[in-house]
């Protein structure tokens, strides 16, 4: 491949996520039922329309209420579903520093509005970084951009932004459906199995 950008995803790409942890937390304080609604691989409708903006936060937390049949405050809604988020190892920001004088490196994230100020905080607490997007030349995120992935339009919107050529541009990811869309837009794509391994590894083994 001839690369001149890199668009990375970034749960499970970048920072460590624990989908299990969600549904401990609810489960925690006597809420079942969670992972009938949420999975990674497949998601309930209520997700997806959260993830691109359709629904504001309130309606999330209403809508949650109503499906798991609880009066949860919204402040406790909010740790269960910010539960699942780690943080970036030290290693994986001096990756990205790395990889950002080398090519046009852009962020693609599926991602929500009660997530989004929750991960920045992590990073801003964890690793002193207050403006995470100034780490890429370009972040994206579906909540803001009324798209998500795998649809072929927010890779086209990616790219386009950013004067890309989908023939020199990798995307990686670590859910497959992701990367089959990123390829049916046109762009080289690679599955991150992170059973396997992690994004370094990865990167290296790619040359990159």
């Amino acid at each position: 491949m001839s690369l001149d950008t890199l668009i990375l995803d970034l749960g499970g790409v970048l920072i460590d996520v624990d989908y299990r942890a969600t549904s401990r937390h609810f489960e925690s304080i006597g809420i079942t039922g969670f992972d009938a609604l949420y999975t990674k691989a497949k998601q309930s409708d209520l997700f997806d329309r959260f993830e691109t903006g359709e629904l504001a936060p309130s309606g999330f937390r209403d809508e949650v209420r109503a499906l798991l049949s609880t009066d949860l405050s919204d402040a406790d809604i909010d740790a269960g579903w910010n539960a699942m988020l780690g943080t970036i190892p030290p290693e994986r920001i001096d990756l990205v520093n790395e990889l950002k004088q080398r090519y046009q490196l852009l962020l693609l994230s599926n991602t929500n509005a009660i997530h989004v100020p929750a991960f920045e905080a992590i990073i801003a607490r964890d690793l002193g970084i207050g403006d995470f997007r100034s780490l890429f030349h370009g972040a994206y995120y579906s909540c803001e951009l009324g798209m998500r992935k795998p649809n072929a339009d927010i890779f086209q919107h990616v790219v386009a932004k950013n004067g890309a050529d989908p023939a020199h541009t990798l995307f990686i990811d670590d859910s497959i459906q992701h990367v089959e869309g990123a390829r049916r837009a046109g762009l080289h794509a690679e599955h991150l199995e992170l059973e396997k391994e992690e994004v370094i590894g990865m990167l290296r083994r790619l040359g990159l």
